[in-house]
């Protein structure tokens, strides 16, 4: 039993000092030989994630890809090594003390490509529908072009004749009028209902008849005052516009002379052949003229107008000089002996905003109603001027149509037809 006892002891010193041996000694240069490593089919799983002290079910960490073998262990490699347990420690690692090596943790396995866990697959996205093609977008209806600025000609001197008071207006050759030389375009063949307008006391202002010439419809008619100082320069502007211009004739209101039409005014008290050279005067003044309306701002001539003679004589004397007159009286009977037309409706009595933009309106159902209509505004103002220019703005929209006022007059009824 002693010798027994001896042998054993013996066998553990040598295997004893053996492992110190190989543990100083450290790994072979070369690397774990082909021969100790297993082969893809030995491989051991979980197990030896476990062996290199990972928990279980965890997974591995990722590492340095593994140092390629040098070429005599590559020649004698049968298969690529499955899994390294420990990273062989550098050949510069001997001075490590003896203690030292069991404090260093161990090397993270890595898993080589062929035990790699095959990728998950790409995951199937069904196809969407394609969205549908959104609707086309309708085709706003063509506005009408706005009317362009159609310039009227100056005063043509085969229309007019020298007076005392300057040129008059006068029938041409082959009976050639101011109403149709001075009057603006207009298509005549448009079935739309027309709305003719009538803006009075131009030229008194020189600032606010410039707004008006500049801000108005081109077709609106503007009626000049007599009494302007300097009316040439504005007259002008509204034949660069297209504008066509009437003379307003001061004759005596139904209030004289509490409302005083002026020095020039045309009276009842007065005799004919007086009333007959104001009458001149009044024309002079105004040149590139299509007619005269009988009202001086507010004032309208009512006991003037109340005379038949005395209207009948005026509008003989403008018939023969080829012009036309508007009667300013609402509701009066159309010009008897001269070509013209009496208005519907007078639009700024009172000026103010909200009622011109209501009697506007009403001039609109007239229109309809009786196929054209003629309003008169009988002073410019600032608000009658940006009413109207709101106003006429959208009346197309509004199936009607702004005319000239020479496109609403009517044949007097005392002149023969040929």
């Amino acid at each position: 039993m002693k010798a027994l006892g001896v042998f054993w002891l013996l066998l553990a010193a040598s295997l004893g000092t053996g492992a110190y041996l190989l543990h100083r000694a450290g790994p072979p240069e070369g690397g774990i030989p082909a021969s100790l490593t297993r082969s893809p089919g030995a491989s051991r799983g979980p197990v030896a994630i476990e062996d290199a002290g990972m928990p279980p079910g965890a997974a591995p960490p990722a590492t340095a890809p593994e140092p390629a073998a040098p070429p005599q262990a590559a020649a004698d490699e049968k298969t690529p090594p499955v899994m390294q347990l420990a990273s062989p420690a550098p050949p510069e690692a001997p001075s490590t003390p003896p203690g030292a090596a069991s404090q260093e943790a161990p090397a993270t396995p890595t898993i080589p490509p062929s035990a790699a866990l095959p990728p998950p697959p790409a995951p199937v996205v069904a196809a969407l529908p394609s969205a549908p093609e959104p609707p086309p977008l309708p085709v706003p209806a063509r506005r009408p072009e706005p009317s362009a600025d159609r310039p009227i000609p100056p005063p043509d001197p085969a229309l007019q004749e020298l007076s005392r008071h300057g040129p008059l207006p006068r029938l041409g050759a082959e009976g050639r009028t101011s109403i149709r030389y001075y009057g603006r375009p207009f298509d005549r063949a448009d079935t739309r209902p027309r709305i003719a307008l009538v803006i009075g006391n131009l030229g008194l202002s020189g600032a606010l008849s410039e707004e008006a010439i500049r801000r108005l419809p081109p077709e609106t008619s503007l009626a000049f005052s007599p009494y302007g100082s300097r009316p040439a320069p504005l007259l002008e502007r509204a034949r660069a516009r297209g504008m066509e211009v009437l003379s307003a004739l001061p004759l005596e209101p139904a209030s004289y002379p509490v409302n005083d039409p002026g020095d020039r005014a045309l009276l009842t008290s007065l005799p004919p052949a007086e009333n007959a050279d104001r009458l001149a005067w009044v024309l002079s003044r105004i040149a590139g003229q299509v007619g005269a309306i009988g009202a001086l701002g507010p004032m309208r001539g009512e006991r003037f107008a109340a005379l038949p003679e005395a209207i009948g004589g005026v509008q003989d004397v403008l018939r023969d000089r080829g012009l036309l007159y508007i009667d300013p009286r609402p509701g009066a009977p159309n010009p008897a002996r001269a070509w013209g037309r009496a208005v519907d409706l007078v639009v700024d009595e009172p000026a103010t905003r909200t009622e011109i933009d209501r009697r506007l309106t009403e001039l609109e159902r007239i229109a309809r109603e009786r196929g054209s209509a003629l309003g008169l505004a009988a002073d410019v103002s600032p608000v009658l001027v940006d009413r109207v220019a709101a106003w006429a703005a959208g009346l197309e929209e509004r199936g009607l149509v702004m005319a000239p006022v020479t496109a609403l007059i009517r044949r007097p009824d005392d002149l023969p037809r040929n």
